[in-house]
Protein backbone atom coordinates (compact mmCIF):
# COMPACT_ATOMS: atom_id res chain seq x y z
CA UNK A 1 0.00 0.00 0.00
CA UNK A 2 2.92 2.29 1.05
CA UNK A 3 4.94 1.08 -2.10
CA UNK A 4 1.74 2.44 -4.34
CA UNK A 5 2.10 5.86 -3.08
CA UNK A 6 5.22 6.04 -2.97
CA UNK A 7 5.31 4.97 -6.76
CA UNK A 8 2.66 8.16 -7.30
CA UNK A 9 4.29 10.55 -5.21
CA UNK A 10 7.75 9.72 -7.31
CA UNK A 11 5.96 9.60 -10.75
CA UNK A 12 4.33 12.85 -10.46
CA UNK A 13 7.75 14.79 -8.90
CA UNK A 14 9.15 13.44 -11.94
CA UNK A 15 6.64 14.72 -14.75
CA UNK A 16 6.69 18.14 -12.65
CA UNK A 17 10.60 18.01 -13.43
CA UNK A 18 10.66 17.01 -16.93
CA UNK A 19 7.75 19.91 -17.97
CA UNK A 20 9.58 22.51 -15.94
CA UNK A 21 12.72 21.01 -17.86
CA UNK A 22 10.58 22.16 -21.46
CA UNK A 23 9.21 24.84 -20.39
CA UNK A 24 12.91 26.56 -19.40
CA UNK A 25 14.17 25.42 -22.29
CA UNK A 26 11.77 27.00 -24.87
CA UNK A 27 11.82 30.57 -22.83
CA UNK A 28 15.76 30.60 -22.68
CA UNK A 29 16.08 29.58 -26.39
CA UNK A 30 18.01 31.40 -28.91
CA UNK A 31 16.61 33.40 -31.94
CA UNK A 32 18.06 31.79 -34.95
CA UNK A 33 19.88 35.23 -36.06
CA UNK A 34 21.65 34.56 -32.53
CA UNK A 35 22.76 31.45 -33.10
CA UNK A 36 23.92 32.06 -36.31
CA UNK A 37 25.71 34.99 -35.17
CA UNK A 38 27.55 32.62 -32.53
CA UNK A 39 28.25 29.91 -34.95
CA UNK A 40 30.06 32.87 -37.22
CA UNK A 41 31.95 33.78 -34.23
CA UNK A 42 32.90 30.70 -33.71
CA UNK A 43 34.00 29.58 -36.94
CA UNK A 44 36.54 32.47 -36.95
CA UNK A 45 38.18 32.37 -33.78
CA UNK A 46 38.74 28.43 -35.10
CA UNK A 47 40.46 29.44 -38.18
CA UNK A 48 43.22 31.45 -36.90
Amino acid sequence: MVAKIWKKVLLLILLIACLFNIVSKLVNKMSFEEELAATVVYLEENKK
